[in-house]
């Protein structure tokens, strides 16, 4: 039973990393101190796309589920939880690169705006 929970809450870990990896830096507005662990954080979540790696949480979730008495997966954190709702087929290296491509995209659209205001406020 331990070891069921703490799958489950290496699964919220998760979650809640590739969401705070894509969506981060809009904390980073009203946090602005944030940015010095969202930064390495979304360099991370994009590495771990472009290269095609597994992140460590992956394995750390199925050795849980193993220990529990639960079925482990062979695919990553993104093609067992996230690609089934998010896309019907299977997680392509094209895909992966686009996801990567999203998430610098995403970040570097957001500090941009936040660079921009600060530059306003320091000219005033």
């Amino acid at each position: 039973m331990p070891y069921r929970l703490l799958a489950d809450a290496t699964v919220l870990l998760h979650v809640a990393f590739v969401a705070f990896v894509v969506l981060g830096g809009l904390l980073v507005f009203r946090w602005p101190k944030l940015a010095w662990v969202h930064i390495p954080a979304a360099a991370w979540g994009a590495w771990v796309e472009f290269a095609g790696i597994v992140c460590p949480l992956t394995p750390l979730e199925n050795w849980f589920r193993a220990r529990g008495g639960q079925a482990a997966y062979t695919s990553d954190f993104i093609e067992h939880y996230l690609m089934p709702v998010l896309y019907p087929a299977a997680l392509s290296r094209e895909l992966q690169w686009a996801l990567g491509g999203i998430v610098l995209l995403v970040n570097a659209a957001v500090y941009l705006v936040l660079l921009r205001r600060r530059g306003r406020r320091r000219q005033t």
